[in-house]
Parts: C-alpha cells; sequence; structure tokens
C-alpha cells in the first residue's frame, strides 16, 4: 500500500528536517526538497530511514520557473499522494537599507515568500480537492505581523505569505484542506540556519545563555510535534493560525525591539 507523502519544502536540519523525521516515524513517506547541499540532503534522509522511517529527496530550486509544479506531478506520479504538504522556505535576505534594497534582491524574497506558496496551492489545491483532503501548513516569521527597519523585502514577503494563508483558507477549508499559517515568533536552536546568520561565536554565546536547560531557544522536534499535531487535528477544531514562541520570549505585539 502506498503511503501518503509529507512533501517538506524547505528541508534544513532545523525546522524542515525534524519536521520530514516526525511525520516519516508516524507513517508518511517524507519527500525532503531544499535548494542546494545535497551532501546534506542525504545525509537528512539517511537519519530518517536509519530512524525507521520512509523518505526520499532531491534538489528543488523554488524560484524557476515550473520547478515547484514539476515537483508536485512527479511525487504524485512516482511516489504517492502529498496529503501534506510543509511550506518552509525563508525569504530572509538580511538586514538591508532601503537605498541598498535593490528591486531584484527585493523580489527575491517575493518569489520565495509568496510567489512560490501561491504556485504550490495552484498545483497541489486541485489533487487534494479531488481526494476531499489535505493540509498546507506554512511556515511564517514575526515579520509577517510587523514590520522592523531593514526588514522591507522580508516583511513584504512574509506579510503576502500571511494574507496568502487567509485567503487559501477562506476558499479551501470548506473543501477539506487545512491551511495553517505558523508564525515562529523567536530563536530556533537550529545551526544551519541562526547559527549561519549569527555566525559560530555568536551563536555558541546564544546558545549557553538561552539553550539547553534555559529553554529559551526553540527546539526544532518539538516544533515538528506541533506541526504533526495540526496537521492531525479533527475538521471541528483546525488551528488556522498559531504563534510559537519560548516561554521567556515576549510576544511580537509587547516587543519593544
Amino acid at each position: 500500500m502506498t503511503k501518503p507523502v509529507c512533501l517538506v519544502i524547505g528541508a534544513g536540519a532545523g525546522i524542515g528536517g525534524n519536521v520530514a523525521k516526525k511525520f516519516a516515524l508516524e507513517g508518511y513517506h517524507s519527500f525532503l526538497c531544499r535548494r542546494s547541499d545535497e551532501e546534506g540532503l542525504n545525509k537528512l534522509v539517511s537519519k530518517i530511514t536509519e530512524a525507521g522511517g520512509s523518505a526520499s529527496g532531491r534538489l528543488v530550486n523554488a524560484i524557476e520557473d515550473n520547478a515547484i509544479e514539476d515537483l508536485v506531478e512527479d511525487i504524485e506520479a512516482n511516489v504517492g499522494p502529498i496529503e501534506v504538504v510543509i511550506y518552509n522556505l525563508g525569504a530572509q535576505i538580511g538586514n538591508r537599507p532601503l537605498a541598498v534594497t535593490p528591486h531584484k534582491t527585493f523580489e527575491m524574497g517575493w518569489r520565495l515568500g509568496t510567489f512560490g506558496l501561491y504556485r504550490l496551492a495552484y498545483a497541489l489545491t486541485p489533487l487534494m480537492e479531488a481526494r476531499g483532503h489535505g493540509a498546507i501548513l506554512v511556515t511564517s516569521a514575526t515579520s509577517a505581523m510587523r514590520g522592523n527597519r531593514g526588514q522591507h523585502s522580508h516583511a513584504a514577503a512574509m506579510g503576502g505569505r500571511r494574507m496568502l494563508c487567509q485567503s487559501l483558507n477562506a476558499e479551501f477549508a470548506p473543501k477539506g484542506i487545512h491551511v495553517a499559517h505558523i508564525l515562529i515568533d523567536g530563536a530556533v536552536d537550529a545551526p544551519d540556519t541562526l547559527g549561519k546568520i549569527l555566525g559560530p561565536e555568536r551563536f555558541k554565546e546564544l546558545r549557553d545563555s538561552r539553550g539547553g536547560e534555559h529553554d529559551g531557544l526553540m527546539l526544532p522536534e518539538k516544533i515538528a510535534e506541533t506541526y504533526f499535531h495540526i496537521a492531525s487535528q479533527h475538521r471541528s477544531v483546525w488551528t488556522h493560525e498559531l504563534d510559537l514562541r519560548a516561554f521567556s520570549d515576549k510576544a511580537w505585539w509587547n516587543h519593544e525591539g
């Protein structure tokens, strides 16, 4: 019997990889995609299969024309029905004043943050609708709720992502498709994302001061449990939007920074 597929677009070693592992160990076939680092992708797949899960993956550049559409078509034809998709692509281009944010850079954030989700939904929702069910879980960021200095591209992309989730919900929830916008409103203990942004020394300092027993950094494996719970919810109690943050973090609406 063909296993249902959990497609993870944006499968790094943090949230994406841990979500893929959680779904695989719960009976799905996890299909992992990322833009680069094939060796790292293969390691994630191997860890899942060694733990007893079913997984495969490939590199995908979501900005390229037809990349997402061809991916969906190939998985549906050769792997199995995509019952859950995790849209986990980041759109962070760093803090940039407007004067040093050329339109191509701004556009790249939008293509990753909003346009890619639209293309995914356009390709996948007809298939989910025909089956009468499906889940689209979308990772988002604080910038979806509040624009900060230097975050012109990211805030526009994430704000658009949030509104797109709401419009998708309005159209497809009555058709059995669960769309959830999941706001990651805090620091995640992820060496390949936050660690690269901060650099090894600053990331180690952050882990020492807020990680481990302090529970001040969100753990990717715990985030993965939340994603699986949302995908498994009964439709009478679907979560459509959720803030996730460590207990010690201030919520975005109370934060002074």
